[in-house]
């Protein structure tokens, strides 16, 4: 089933009614009153808030975390600022966190060759769709060694990064704090980031112990390496905007917001499977647990 994902930007109260949520707006008197129906709990994967007076109950709070809701909440620009995940929803939870403590650095190392394979393979899919010849890039994600200890994954960011965008802007840097279109492609690797979170907590995992993101300020390592190969799907959602409006600088607005949040229900293929993004990483989150434990050799990741 699609989870769905629910995005709040307006003042709120949300609580609940009988396992359920339910969603009350203030009315023209100052007084609540009840929007739609209720929506079922376990309907939902991903919750934003990006309003300073939405409340939420304690009794919501607790619902979302039971049935693993990635609960996001936005700062005063609207970019999510905070995540909130369960803390046990895997009944082998202490089993697969000693396998993920115990791994070995060659396991971690073929782990991160077989992530930036899919990720450089994904980004070459990428460019092809955006009219490129990619097949340096598909050389390359060929080429990956165990550890990528040649670093083709950022030899393929520079010529991707360098060229997907130049048909509409002229000149691209990708970077948290550089100019358009990043604020969207912030945007949507925030959700895409929530989204990975919550599988690898789904799948009995530690977020915060990656593979190869290490920064001891990091709280979310594991979701960092684990959301790569899926980060071209994200791209993609972003050059779909910056193509319908030829170029032209887009800010984050509803409309903007509403077409990145379509991004945990995107389609993937998954070993010729199709299935919603949010399904397909849960696939990716168990492979990646029976590798830690030694059930297998192989991280299923998606083909754009």
């Amino acid at each position: 089933m699609i989870k769905r994902t629910l995005y709040f930007g307006n003042p709120a109260y949300l609580k609940l009614k009988n396992e359920q949520l339910e969603i009350n707006v203030p009315g023209a008197n100052g007084m609540d009153r009840t929007i739609g129906n209720t929506i079922p709990i376990e309907d939902i994967g991903v919750v934003i808030i990006d309003h300073s007076q939405i409340t939420l109950t304690h009794g919501v709070i607790h619902k979302l975390l039971d049935n693993n809701v990635a609960l996001i909440t936005c700062n005063k620009t609207h970019h999510p600022a905070g995540l909130m995940l369960p803390l046990s929803v895997n009944t082998l939870q202490q089993e697969r966190f000693s396998d993920q403590i115990n791994a070995s650095e060659p396991l971690k190392k073929q782990l991160w060759q077989q992530t930036i394979k899919a990720k450089i393979k994904n980004q070459a899919a990428m460019m092809e769709i955006a009219g490129f010849n990619a097949q340096t890039m598909r050389i390359w994600s060929n080429e990956v060694t165990s550890g990528d200890s040649l670093n083709h994954e950022a030899r393929a960011a520079a010529l991707y990064w360098k060229n997907l965008f130049i048909p509409f802007i002229s000149e691209f840097i990708r970077g948290r704090e550089e100019a358009y279109p990043n604020n969207l492609l912030n945007y949507g690797y925030a959700i895409l980031r929530a989204t990975v979170a919550r599988g690898l907590v789904g799948s009995g995992l530690l977020p915060t112990l990656g593979i190869h993101h290490s920064n001891k300020y990091n709280a979310y390592c594991l979701a960092d390496d684990i959301m790569e190969p899926y980060r071209p799907m994200v791209d993609q959602k972003v050059y779909e905007l910056v193509k319908l409006h030829k170029g032209k600088e887009l800010e984050l607005t509803k409309e903007t917001k509403q077409h990145l949040l379509q991004i945990p229900a995107l389609e993937v293929t998954i070993e010729g499977q199709r299935s919603p993004l949010m399904v397909g990483l849960q696939r990716t989150t168990s492979s990646l647990a029976k590798c830690y434990s030694g059930e297998s050799r192989k991280l299923i990741y998606p083909d754009l």
